[in-house]
């Protein structure tokens, strides 16, 4: 006689035989994830496939190639998983949805080729761009947006630019590649030039200055001509050709003609897996860098550099404060530890080496003792830097302590964050009840959620899927656009398949609060010693 178990495990089957499944593949900062859901959300399946940017020139990239390589094997790991599960093979999907880091910048010329090297996020290089576009457009435009890439090439005389025929990011140029069609949701367009929540497009006022002032260097385009087409949720973005199906899956299983929906990035994706696209919502994205979204009731009273106006994928305005320093130097420390644990004979595998250290650090001093980490691994625009020195500072009377050291740690990856919502919060007047989270910093749990709430002061709660990330959330986007009723809005739709998913929030816990008040009046204090070691060490 068949279970429960079983009879559900048939049905699931059958759904994946059917092609009925849900596919969402993001490529994140250090890992590119894949997510198999049903119609309801419910993950099926996963697989992922690690990788890692690179500093080449003095830009942080990743080769194309590397792309490609990494999808087919996040791919292939999650056919895998699919086949040891359920036992039959992925061959199609109701729809797919890509997504990966925002911002940056991609130039390819007529021929689709590479321009110049793939600037992510990451990269603090567009300085002077920036401060003039923030004055062009009384608009804050941040130094990793695509418009700040391109505007800084064409201050520096780039040879490059004039042979522009496609400027994307990498979300938009995934899409491209699997699809022909120069498209990105409204969500990651909106970290490419700023967007009309009234149009849902590009703001062609601020277009329109753009082009004037470049209208005397002579290019043979117009912004509009190479940049994508913003499409909001739930709308079609193409059909999967028969080369990009290659591209997905050598292998040659996977069909061709599925429907892909708008690709997004980690900012829209976030916002979806936490369902946090309604007004007075917020989620924080946490892990090799960290960002906090709050869906804002009205406009900022002025252009603010801390702060990106982005929207959803919906189109909802979103005030954003972004850090590109959160877990690297914390994960660059647990590796000297696990390091040292097995010279010493322990077989603790990474997940049992990090609960263990973590838990340890909510057994610190409030304040972690009077210990200090500035974890810039790059620059960081929430400080003022545009490259940065990892560092660890003591007094002779700190109380130097395994419990303080990863205490300190964990609060320094949220400092600049901090920075940023100082901004929103104290300048702005926004207003948030409860701030969801969703990242690799969350992997312990109880330990992610009490830091995150001492350094918002605010409740922290996550999905029950927040392992999932970013992958499942653009799932539930390829999701999205097969609904039946035309009618129903994604703040309606998310509701409906993961509010129930939400966790308890963690709330702030007054000497938590305190201890990271204080020291982060002690981290604002130590960044002349930052500036110093960035001096020193060239």
């Amino acid at each position: 006689m068949e279970t429960q178990t079983d009879l559900a495990k048939n049905a699931t089957r059958a759904l994946i035989e059917k092609g009925e499944a849900v596919l969402g593949i993001e490529l994140g900062s250090t890992r590119i994830k894949g997510v198999l859901i049903d119609g309801k959300g419910k993950a099926l399946a996963s697989g992922s496939h690690g990788w890692e940017n690179q500093l080449v020139n003095g830009v942080w990239t990743y080769g194309l190639d590397d792309v490609w390589a990494g999808v087919a094997a996040c791919y292939k790991a999650l056919a895998q998983d699919v086949k040891k599960q359920y036992g039959v093979t992925l061959k199609a999907v109701a729809s797919a949805g890509f997504s990966g880091m925002m911002h940056g910048y991609i130039a390819l010329d007529k021929n689709g080729k590479l321009l110049t090297p793939f600037r992510t996020w990451r990269n603090n290089i567009t300085g002077d761009a920036s401060e003039k576009l923030t004055k062009l457009f009384d608009f804050a435009i941040p130094q990793r947006w695509t418009i700040a890439h391109l505007y800084q090439s064409i201050l520096n005389n780039d040879a490059h630019v004039k042979d522009i025929c496609y400027l994307t990011t990498l979300a938009g140029y995934v899409h491209w590649k699997l699809t022909g069609n120069r498209a990105v949701g409204v969500g990651e367009a909106s970290g490419i030039f700023p967007i009309d929540p009234e149009t849902l497009d590009y703001d062609q006022a601020l277009v329109k200055k753009f082009d004037a002032r470049i209208a005397k260097s002579g290019y043979p385009w117009k912004l509009r001509d190479i940049m994508p087409k913003p499409l909001p949720a739930g709308t079609e973005g193409g059909t999967l050709s028969e080369e990009g199906a290659k591209l997905i899956d050598p292998s040659g299983k996977l069909r061709a003609g599925i429907k892909l929906c708008p690709p997004e990035g980690d900012a829209g994706t976030g916002m979806v897996a936490t369902n946090s696209v309604r007004i007075r919502t917020g989620n924080v994205s946490a892990g090799t860098s960290v960002f906090a979204m709050l869906v804002l009731e009205k406009k900022l009273s002025k252009a603010r550099p801390e702060i990106d106006v982005v929207v959803t994928p919906d189109g909802k305005p979103v005030g954003m404060a972004h850090s590109n320093n959160c877990s690297s130097d914390l994960d660059a420390w647990m590796g000297v530890f696990g390091k040292a644990a097995k010279l010493m004979g322990s077989e603790a595998t990474k997940a049992e080496l990090y609960d263990k250290l973590l838990e340890a650090a909510l057994k610190g001093d409030d304040d972690a003792g009077g210990l200090l980490h500035i974890s810039y691994l790059s620059g960081e625009h929430l400080t003022g830097f545009t490259e940065g020195r990892p560092l660890f500072v003591r007094t002779p009377d700190s109380d130097f302590s395994l419990e303080n050291l990863i205490r300190s740690l964990l609060f320094t990856s949220l400092c600049a964050l901090r920075t940023g919502l100082n901004v929103l919060y104290n300048e702005e007047g926004a207003k948030v009840d409860e701030i969801r989270g969703h990242g690799g910093f969350f992997k312990t749990a109880n330990v992610g959620q009490r830091i995150m709430a001492a350094a918002t002061n605010t409740p922290i709660s996550l999905p029950s899927a927040a392992g999932e990330g970013g992958a499942w959330g653009m799932a539930l986007l390829a999701s999205f656009m097969n609904r039946k009723d035309k009618k129903i809005m994604l703040p309606d739709y998310l509701d409906k398949l993961i509010a129930r998913s939400i966790g308890k929030p963690v709330k702030p816990n007054p000497k938590d609060v305190a201890g990271f008040d204080k020291y982060f009046e002690r981290y604002h204090k130590g960044l002349s010693i930052e500036t110093a070691a960035i001096k020193a060490l060239k």
